[in-house]
């Protein structure tokens, strides 16, 4: 499947045509307060078939993960962990066409705020799934 992303201002562009290995929904406190938001979607890649162009800076988030981010407009990008080394987790919004990402599962629903209603028909669980179920879509 090929894809296609890019940060606001454009200054960091990607490209892929690997497999999606997972696409989920983050309710974890991580990722809450890593983008200023109630709960991240992404897709999990290969990060060897990942192609990017532009700068890209990155820090520690937590022990052994790492975030990226452009410099100039502050889109974040994507998160890597230790945990899962050929594995890059790209934020489903730098999509060219988010409207086409489909979560296959919710992740760390203890963590997620009250306020806000689960996905109808979008399996929850209370950790991190080593290997979902893939949905069609992106």
């Amino acid at each position: 499947m090929a894809l296609s992303g890019h940060c606001m201002c454009g200054g960091v562009t990607w490209t892929y045509s690997g497999d999606i290995i997972r696409n989920l929904v983050c309710h974890c406190a991580d990722c809450q307060r890593a983008t200023s938001s109630p709960f991240t979607a992404f897709l999990g890649l290969r990060a060897d078939e990942l192609s990017w162009a532009g700068d890209i800076r990155h820090y520690e988030s937590s022990t052994d993960t790492f975030r990226g981010f452009c410099p100039s407009c502050g889109t974040r990008l994507y998160f890597r962990s230790t945990r899962w080394p050929s594995e890059i987790h790209l934020h489903a919004a730098t999509m060219t066409s988010p409207g086409d990402y489909l979560p296959d599962a919710q992740v760390f629903m203890q963590s997620r705020l009250k306020w806000l209603d689960r996905l109808p028909s979008t399996p929850t669980h209370d950790g991190f799934q080593r290997q979902p179920a893939r949905r069609s879509g992106a």
